[in-house]
């Protein structure tokens, strides 16, 4: 899929169209998963995407490419806009507005090329139905634009989207990076039963999400159809310490990276970009 969409008029209608595992070599989106999950600094795992982009961004490091980034990590899935999109939203990071009855929702993510590397400057426009499943047709009411960060970052605080018949709770966004054609898609929620019931339903939609301190909290990741140069991988040769690139390393073993100490967590082969500080998933600092 291209990821190639318009600003026309669609219909939000339901009708409308291990691997065997090894003990010593992790697959790359297992320990991305994993070690998003093991990041206290990042607010909620994801399920999928590149995420040692994800993580190395969110440390404030310069992101990297991921290994064997073409492992699935194919462009975000297209949808229809519905009848209820309307242009010239304000910019804004909160559609929360005073008096706005709902659940309080945060999602966050990162936008991809297709070498796994953030884009920036990227527009987001998202609208949604409010928590009595209605959409605001006469105003912007929980409507609104962004553009992702120099690191390819955006956040979304809003609430979260009541139901409204034959479909399951969702957001609507517009993505179009500079010069680029705009992806329009929707975005899920995990274990929704309306998911088994909605015919436009997209699993590969689905946020994750958990609670949040008297909210909810979600991610999703994009990938964007855009070309991009990845340039040189990683350097290989760790500065001043033991670990190395292509060493089988087991629970347990220890290794030294930029003068700290690692302990493994498990089983894997060393790979460029799974450097201790990059994957908690792997090591832990001893």
């Amino acid at each position: 899929m291209d990821g190639a969409g318009t600003y026309g008029t669609g219909a939000d209608d339901p009708g409308a169209g291990r691997e065997p595992a090894t003990p010593r070599l992790v697959r790359r989106k297992t320990v991305l998963r994993a070690a998003l999950a093991a990041t206290a600094a990042i607010p909620v795992a994801l399920a999928a995407g590149p995420a040692l982009a994800r993580t190395s961004a969110a440390s404030g490091a310069a992101p990297r490419l991921t290994p064997s980034c073409d492992d699935g990590d194919d462009p975000t899935p297209e949808q229809t806009e519905g009848p209820y999109f309307k242009p010239n939203s304000p910019q804004r990071t909160s559609l929360l507005e005073p008096g706005l009855p709902g659940t309080p929702l945060t999602v966050t993510g990162y936008v991809f090329g297709r070498a796994c590397l953030p884009l920036s400057g990227v527009l987001l426009d998202f609208w949604q139905a409010d928590t009595n499943g209605a959409y605001d047709n006469t105003g912007y009411r929980l409507r609104g634009h962004q553009f992702t960060d120099s690191r390819g970052s955006f956040a979304l605080t809003t609430i979260v989207p009541g139901l409204y018949p034959g479909r399951t709770r969702h957001l609507h966004v517009k993505l179009q990076a500079p010069g680029r054609p705009v992806l329009t898609t929707q975005l899920y929620f995990p274990n929704e039963p309306c998911n088994s019931t909605d015919t436009i339903f997209d699993p590969r939609l689905v946020m994750t999400e958990r609670d949040g301190g008297g909210g909810r909290e979600a991610a999703f990741d994009f990938v964007l159809d855009v070309p991009q140069d990845p340039g040189p991988g990683p350097t290989p040769t760790p500065p001043g310490g033991t670990w190395t690139v292509g060493v089988t390393y087991r629970a347990g073993d220890r290794v030294t990276y930029a003068g700290r100490a690692y302990v493994c967590l498990q089983a894997h082969t060393a790979q460029p970009g799974w450097e201790p500080p990059a994957v908690p998933a792997l090591w832990r600092a001893a």
